[in-house]
């Protein structure tokens, strides 16, 4: 960890805030053709999740692009309705975390995101009141874990980025975060959020 305070923490939604199934059930869904790390990798590195979030493609385009790559046996209508429901909203006790620290720390909300996840998200939450930035890939056209990614962020909020803590679920994520100048934590859900954050006396 740097020396200089930390002044501002990134959070990545699926995996550390927001509860995604969707490893598992890519898993299921290509009767495991594809392993739980392949089903990963898919997400955070295919062809037709970078189009989507980054705003690139249409929810139609983007499913029909996956069921072809995958031979899934499924029509992209139900793919996408699949998709959908793999977001199942914020973890238990992770809006209560963000209104605990939120007088203390600026907050960014960090997350390859796309506009079927994230209108559903902001129509159940006040994402706007939970954080003071927010950074979804869709509306950034930037995906983690691009290095430029960070970048864009830091040169936005202000600030060294020895003074930002940064947490994501994906390792590649993290490691480019931390090239960056970043510091960044690995972590999955938010129990252990807390505790990394308690480990640096950042929880009050």
């Amino acid at each position: 960890m740097s020396t200089q305070p930390i002044k501002v923490i990134l959070f990545d939604l699926g995996g550390v805030l927001v509860t995604w199934d969707g490893v598992e059930e890519l898993v299921k869904l290509t009767d495991g053709r594809l392993n739980r790390e392949q089903a990963r990798k898919y997400f955070l590195q295919s062809k037709w999740m970078n189009l989507f979030e980054s705003g690139s493609c249409t929810p139609e385009k983007f499913s029909n692009g996956v069921v072809v790559d995958l031979n899934l046996h499924i029509e992209p209508n139900e793919f996408l309705d699949f998709f959908l429901s793999w977001d199942r909203g914020f973890q238990p006790c992770a809006l209560e975390l963000l209104d605990s620290l939120k007088p203390h720390f600026l907050l960014g909300c960090l997350s390859n995101n796309n506009i079927l996840h994230w209108t559903r998200l902001c129509r159940r939450y006040d994402m706007q009141e939970k954080f003071h930035r927010l950074y979804p890939s869709h509306e950034t056209g930037l995906v983690k874990p691009s290095p430029e990614v960070f970048e864009y962020v830091v040169q936005d909020i202000g600030g060294s980025p020895e003074q930002f803590l940064f947490f994501d679920d994906n390792p590649e994520c993290v490691q480019n975060a931390r090239q960056t100048g970043l510091n960044a934590r690995q972590v999955s859900g938010v129990r252990e959020v807390e505790q990394v954050l308690k480990e640096l006396k950042l929880l009050r």
